[in-house]
């Protein structure tokens, strides 16, 4: 069995789990039929698996080890905050726009993490050679763009 690099794991999983949401779009354009819905349900779970475990590895490989328990727990819930926040205002979307056009956005929804992905790429191959990370001296830029980002979307 080969084995995948976490980057390459998250980036083909990722792409997949993205991906797994057009099957619900094809539900929303064609007629009813049970087999197709269970195709889309079975792909769509099992990709948010695969998504999920490489999720997982990424978390794991970013926790101290002195200190793994406390930052997996406080990551793990940080990323759970996307579905708490996300969830009403996904039911507005689908009251103004329609299922199909939800469930295209949900597919393009998935491009832009996986632009970050392609952009933390050195770090993470950094990462799995040294068992350590960069700096953070590294990336001022990246820092100020954060901030400026974040200033700008608290004063809309």
């Amino acid at each position: 069995m080969q084995r995948l690099s976490l980057f390459r794991a998250l980036l083909i999983f990722g792409i997949l789990q993205g991906a797994s949401n057009a099957g619900y779009w094809l539900l929303s354009i064609t007629d009813k039929h049970l087999y197709s819905m269970g195709a889309a349900v079975f792909f769509e779970n099992l990709c948010g698996g695969m998504g999920t475990s490489a999720f997982v590895a990424l978390l794991m490989t970013l926790c101290n080890k002195s200190f793994s328990a406390t930052q997996f727990a406080l990551l793990s819930a940080l990323s759970a905050v996307g579905r708490v926040y996300v969830g009403p205002v996904a039911g507005w979307f689908v009251e103004a726009h329609g299922w199909s056009t939800f469930y295209l956005f949900s597919v393009a929804a998935a491009v832009p993490g996986l632009i970050l992905l392609l952009v933390c790429r050195q770090t993470l191959e950094y990462t799995r050679v040294n068992d350590n990370f960069i700096s953070r001296t590294e990336y001022p830029a990246g820092y100020a763009f954060a901030m400026w980002t974040l200033a700008a979307g608290i004063s809309n």
